[in-house]
């Protein structure tokens, strides 16, 4: 099946299509180079054999964790395994390059115009662009889409709506894309609080922004009734979709009313993204608002991929070139593998294993919202204070046991939290360990605990100071 993937896709595209030959040498190099930048010396390596080569870079990526390692539990920032296969599909596109012209490369073309009916299906959205680079850009994007709209309309809005328990990138691109941020409390349950809603939002509200599931991992089942709020004030319902993965296949953020949202692609389809990278986080809408996505879109043409810049009220360009295309190889490729049923499968796996820890958790911490959750569950280290420990002691023990530690302090309205997200690749097994784990840690003298990490190749580090003298060296 992937031998065929990579020659459907991989290919230069139309026949006869010869790309130039570029005939680079010692000879003529410095016609092409300036000479000041030219240095034909060369650099002074070590001799080094290739076992001490494999062994210094095995080495290396033994200090650092990974999801290779071992249970990688950050809630809300999903870090699932990452099939092998999606790493060689990216690397069979290498050698294209985004300023080819249009007939060279309608293999990627095709399959980015492919992979944005996919995620129009999964979401039950009209239109999407892979453009923003990270689900941060994306919601930018949607908010510069929705402020396009309505100055197109000669509507005057000002507001965006928040919930308390938004990531906190959420205001930040409120504020950006020059609105103000008006925040809604959460409910006893951890849900939005429907009357805090209906007192907030008034004719001057542009967008509800919200995550569902929550980041709480709470699913907000009144979300009908919150569109109909928001649409009879004549505003747009927007999804933060960071939390995708916990639906797919079992329900449409279109189906619930929701105008526009933005896609974790590096999360919910499996791209590695330890260290801030990479990502990529397109954008979907619903049909009234496509005519402002930013440019270009792709078209197909009788068969023939190309771009379309011809987009008058377009919100413009938002990223170079054609995005972060190899994470949407690895996505595409994850869909493809999958399929639909393999998809509900996943977020099925993913909320069997939330629930599965959260219970068996709940013996040894406080539960602020005791409901089945989604995907993910929020735990609280307030009940750890007799003993004279912190989330933060507890986080740092687990590394000495091989464990990553989950999210913590976030979200900001639980008190000592501990945010956790097996993924649905983790087995029985693993789950039962990492218990084991966090059990036995609450269970050791409290000063061994509050000195962690001692297995690890860095220490306890005292932070308040490492922020003031921040030290980088070799």
């Amino acid at each position: 099946m992937f031998d065929r993937f990579i020659k459907e896709l991989s290919v230069s595209g139309k026949k006869g299509v010869k790309l130039p030959d570029l005939d680079i040498n010692e000879k003529n190099i410095n016609e092409l180079l300036p000479e000041n930048l030219i240095d034909m010396e060369k650099p002074n390596l070590p001799e080094v054999s290739e076992p001490d080569v494999v062994r210094h870079f095995v080495a290396l990526s033994e200090k650092n964790y990974h999801i290779d390692k071992n249970l990688y539990p950050l809630g809300s920032c999903t870090m699932k395994y990452n099939p092998k296969i999606n790493e060689f599909m990216a690397l069979s596109f290498k050698d294209f390059h985004p300023m080819q012209p249009e007939e060279t490369v309608q293999g990627p073309l095709k399959l980015m115009y492919e992979l944005e009916k996919y995620l129009c299906e999964i979401t039950g959205m009209d239109s999407v662009s892979l453009q923003p680079a990270a689900g941060a850009q994306g919601e930018f994007s949607s908010l510069l889409v929705a402020r396009a709209y309505f100055e197109d309309k000669g509507i005057k809005k000002t507001n965006v709506i928040v919930p308390d328990s938004a990531h906190g990138t959420n205001p930040a691109s409120v504020k950006m894309a020059g609105f103000n941020v008006i925040e809604i409390k959460s409910n006893s349950e951890g849900l939005v609080d429907i009357e805090s809603l209906k007192n907030k939002i008034n004719d001057e509200t542009a967008v509800f922004m919200i995550t569902n599931p929550n980041t709480l991992g709470l699913f907000e089942k009144q979300i009908k009734e919150i569109a109909e709020i928001v649409h009879s004030h004549n505003a747009l319902l927007y999804m933060d979709g960071a939390n995708l993965n916990a639906i797919l296949g079992i329900a449409r953020p279109g189906d619930m009313g929701f105008d526009l949202m933005h896609y974790n692609l590096h999360k919910t389809f499996s791209t590695p993204h330890g260290g801030g990278g990479p990502g990529s986080g397109p954008i979907g809408v619903k049909d009234f608002l496509k005519d402002y996505l930013p440019v270009p879109r792709i078209i197909n043409d009788n068969g023939f991929y190309r771009f379309d810049f011809n987009l008058p009220k377009s919100i413009g360009k938002v990223l170079n070139y054609w995005g972060n295309f190899s994470v949407m190889v690895r996505a595409y490729v994850y869909i493809k593998m999958m399929g639909s049923e393999g998809l509900k499968d996943v977020s099925k796996a993913a909320i069997i294993n939330a629930n599965y820890l959260l219970r068996k958790l709940e013996k040894y911490f406080y539960v602020p919202y005791p409901s089945n959750c989604m995907h993910e569950f929020v735990l609280s280290g307030k009940n750890l204070r007799d003993k004279g420990l912190k989330t933060l002691n507890v986080a740092k023990r687990l590394l000495d046991y091989g464990f990553h530690a989950p999210t913590i302090y976030f979200p900001l309205i639980v008190s000592e939290a501990l945010m956790i997200e097996p993924t649905e690749s983790e087995s029985k097994e693993t789950l039962d360990t990492f218990v084991d784990v966090l059990k036995k840690i609450l269970e050791e003298d409290p000063e061994i605990v509050k000195s962690a990490p001692h297995n690890t190749p860095v220490k306890k580090l005292d932070e308040v100071l490492a922020t003031k003298e921040i030290k980088i060296h070799w």
